[in-house]
C-alpha cells in the first residue's frame, strides 16, 4: 500500500501509512519535519526534495495539479523519508494556517516551514482589477503571514521559517511588476521583526530572494528570458536546485546564527 498522504478538497488526510522505502537517509536533518508550501512544482518541488534528500519528513502543499504533488511525494519516498501532500487554495483566509496544522499533525512535529507558494499578476497599474490586487495579496502576504503565526505555535524550538519573496523587492522590475513587487517586499517586513519575537526559542526567521530562474512559469527559453539574462552579471538563469541549496543551508545547523535577514539570489543583476 502506497505511503502517500493526501487530502481531499474537505482537508482528510487519505493514506498517511509511514514510508517503507529502503534508500539511505543522510544524515543532514535526521527526525525533521517541514512543510513546503507550493512544493508541487518548481523552487517549492526542489526544496522539498532537497529537504527529503537531506533527512526530513517532508509535507507540501498544492492548488491543482494532483498528480505533480503525487510525484513529488513519490520522489520524496524514494529517499526514504515520509511524504504528505495537502490540497490548500492560500487565497482562502482559513487554509493557510489550517495546512500547516495539517502538516505537523500528519508528520507528529514541524521544525521547519518555508513559504514558497504565490503568484504573480503583472500589468500596468491602471489596468489592475480589483480582484488581482486582492487575491495576489491573499496569497503572497496575507497567506504567509498566517502560516507563520500558526508555526509560530507548532515550530519545535530551534527551528527555521524561511519565506521566498523576488529580487524585485530590491531592484526595480520592468513596467507592470508593481503589484508583485509590493507584495513581495512585504516579506521583508514581517522578517525582521518576526526574528525578534521568535529568537527567544532559537527559531530563526530569512527571506531569499530570488531573481530569475529557470521554471516553467519563468523558462529559460521564454520569450521575456533574453532580456533577464543579459540583466545578469552571470549571464544566465539559476537552477530551482540552486535556491533548493540555499533554503538548505539556512535549516541547517551550521546557519544557526543567521537570522532577520534577506539573502539574494539573482546571479549578479543587482551588482
Amino acid at each position: 500500500m502506497s505511503s502517500n498522504a493526501f487530502s481531499t478538497p474537505s482537508g482528510t488526510l487519505l493514506g498517511t501509512a509511514p514510508a517503507t522505502a529502503s534508500a539511505a537517509v543522510p544524515a543532514g536533518l535526521p527526525h525533521r519535519a517541514a512543510l513546503v508550501t507550493g512544493g508541487s512544482r518548481g523552487i517549492g518541488a526542489a526544496i522539498a526534495l532537497r529537504l527529503a534528500q537531506d533527512g526530513a519528513d517532508v509535507a507540501i502543499t498544492y492548488v491543482r495539479g494532483e498528480e505533480a504533488a503525487r510525484a513529488v511525494v513519490a520522489k520524496i519516498e524514494g529517499f526514504g523519508r515520509r511524504g504528505v501532500a495537502l490540497r490548500c487554495d492560500a487565497a482562502d483566509a482559513d487554509a493557510a494556517a489550517d495546512a500547516v496544522h495539517r502538516a505537523a499533525d500528519a508528520l507528529g512535529r514541524l521544525d521547519i516551514l518555508v513559504n514558497n507558494a504565490g503568484i504573480g499578476v503583472l500589468g500596468p497599474i491602471t489596468g489592475l482589477a480589483g480582484p488581482d490586487v486582492d487575491q495576489t495579496l491573499a496569497v503572497n502576504v496575507r497567506a504567509v503571514l498566517l502560516a507563520c503565526r500558526a508555526a509560530a505555535e507548532r515550530l519545535a524550538d530551534g527551528g527555521r521559517i524561511i519565506s521566498v519573496g523576488s529580487a524585485l523587492s530590491r531592484y526595480a522590475g520592468g513596467p507592470g511588476s508593481t503589484l508583485y513587487g509590493l507584495s513581495k517586499s512585504a516579506l521583508t517586513g514581517l522578517t525582521k521583526p518576526l526574528a525578534r519575537e521568535l529568537g527567544p526559542r532559537g527559531i530563526t526567521v530569512n527571506v531569499i530572494q530570488p531573481g530569475a530562474v529557470d521554471t516553467d512559469l519563468n523558462p529559460a527559453d521564454g520569450p521575456l528570458a533574453e532580456g533577464q539574462r543579459a540583466a545578469n552579471a552571470l549571464g544566465r538563469f539559476g537552477t530551482t536546485e540552486e535556491i533548493a541549496s540555499l533554503v538548505a543551508y539556512l535549516v541547517s545547523t551550521e546557519a544557526g546564527f543567521i537570522t532577520g535577514t534577506e539573502l539574494v539570489a539573482d546571479g549578479g543583476h543587482a551588482a
